[in-house]
């Protein structure tokens, strides 16, 4: 299977239309509201389809499953097809915020059995100079074929499973939500008692690409995690959280679980406790 990370070099080797070059999905998405695809059709990469995150990456959100449930399998072959995108196909996902939206297309396709890689530096890797202007408008590609496959039970957990205890829980939140200084959408602030903070956005580095393999060890290292076994990543909505379980197995780490219902499920609980600090 390819890596989980890809650089720019790897992405100018296989570009758009060369024989088994892959399929660029743009993944952008933003937390604020703003529209992923009209900043797509602004300007994206040359050949990339646009992937949306609220019709094929997540259910409808209702307080019960949180705020982006993993879709059913069948609603997110659809989105594979319709976007051309087949069961043999490679698939490059990038945004424009080093990562962090990108990594739940990425992660969703891994873990089914495609595959798939996150572009490391996203957008902010196109050189006008070197690869030529940014694309605009709408890439459509053929109809593809795409198999539903069942979310697999291995990789991720439920709340039940959080509530009974035993797991490595790793909140990739901005440490200001973690501590519950600050919560600009949830029900509550804080986080699940006993879950360790790794915000997803310090696995990078000032130019927006992951850091070194090296660093990302020892940054997991220092909240106790040298092996993803056992380890559950959460976020507010499963997007995010992503990002931690591919930087983990770039770091040669192996791979850990999602929790799909995240802090957005937990907090629509009041009667479970939160934890701050």
């Amino acid at each position: 299977m390819i890596a989980p990370v890809v650089d720019a070099a790897w992405w100018r080797a296989h570009p758009d239309g060369s024989p088994g070059s892959p399929v660029l999905a743009d993944v952008r998405w933003y937390l604020d509201g703003r529209s992923g695809r009209e900043a797509y059709e602004r300007g994206h990469l040359p050949g990339a389809v646009f992937v949306d995150v609220d019709r094929w990456l997540a259910a409808p959100g209702i307080p019960e499953r949180g705020r982006h449930p993993l879709p059913p399998p069948e609603v997110f072959a659809e989105g594979m097809a319709s976007g051309g995108i087949g069961d043999a196909d490679v698939v490059v996902a990038y945004d424009d915020l080093g990562g962090v939206v990108a990594a739940r297309l990425v992660w969703m396709l891994r873990v089914t059995g495609h595959e798939a890689a996150l572009l490391d530096g996203g957008l902010a890797v196109h050189d006008a100079q070197r690869d030529g202007p940014l694309s605009t408008g709408t890439v459509a590609r053929p109809r593809a074929r795409f198999t539903p496959h069942p979310w697999p039970a291995e990789a991720i957990v439920e709340l039940d499973e959080v509530l009974a205890g035993g797991l490595v829980l790793l909140d990739a939140r901005d440490g200001a939500r973690y501590r519950g200084e600050t919560e600009p959408v949830d029900p509550r602030a804080g986080h699940v008692p006993g879950a360790r903070s790794m915000p997803c956005r310090e696995n990078l580095g000032p130019d927006g690409r992951l850091l070194p393999v090296e660093q990302l060890r020892a940054r997991f290292a220092t909240i106790g995690v040298t092996d993803a076994t056992g380890t559950v990543s959460y976020c507010g909505s499963g997007i995010n959280a992503c990002h931690n379980l591919l930087a983990m197995e770039h770091a040669g780490l192996g791979r850990g679980r999602l929790w799909p219902g995240s802090w957005s499920q937990y907090s629509n609980r009041p009667d479970l406790p939160a934890g701050t600090g």
